[in-house]
């Protein structure tokens, strides 16, 4: 697939109309909030969630855990600056958005932790005792 940069003119719309009708005109329309990517590992021992948030800071982020469910969510806005010069296209801001997910039985959630570091927030959900892998065990025939 090839990707095509260059913005057609056709002869029925000429570049000045083409541009009016293009144009975004930096107008505030709500904005959807996009969801920070997720992966999620089931390792022997815990869970563990890496949730993919560059150019954010620890304290932005709030974790909480609420009737079996763990949410992680940030709001931050926009920061409003005095610039010299005109926006033409303002594409850079923070969003805000929230992910919930449901713990299974077998995590301790009293010891779930939570770090944060280039650019990736991730939590360590520690399993059960009980759920944790047994030993094999030979029985003995009598």
């Amino acid at each position: 697939m090839i990707m095509n940069l260059i913005r057609k003119q056709t002869p029925f719309f000429p570049s000045l109309i083409d541009d009016f009708i293009n144009h975004d005109w930096n107008l505030k329309a709500p904005s959807s909030s996009t969801l920070p990517a997720v992966n999620i590992k089931d390792l022997e021992t815990q869970f563990e969630i890496s949730l993919a948030a560059p150019g954010m800071n620890k304290s932005d982020f709030e974790i909480e855990i609420e009737d079996g469910l763990l949410s992680i969510s940030s709001s931050s806005e926009e920061e409003q600056l005095s610039e010299n010069g005109k926006f033409t296209r303002r594409e850079f801001s923070y969003q805000s958005f929230k992910r919930t997910f449901t713990i299974p039985d077998s995590v301790e959630p009293t010891n779930i932790e939570a770090q944060y570091s280039d650019g990736v927030l991730q939590l360590h959900l520690p399993k059960r005792k009980e759920a944790l892998p047994q030993p094999k065990k030979r029985i003995k025939i009598r």
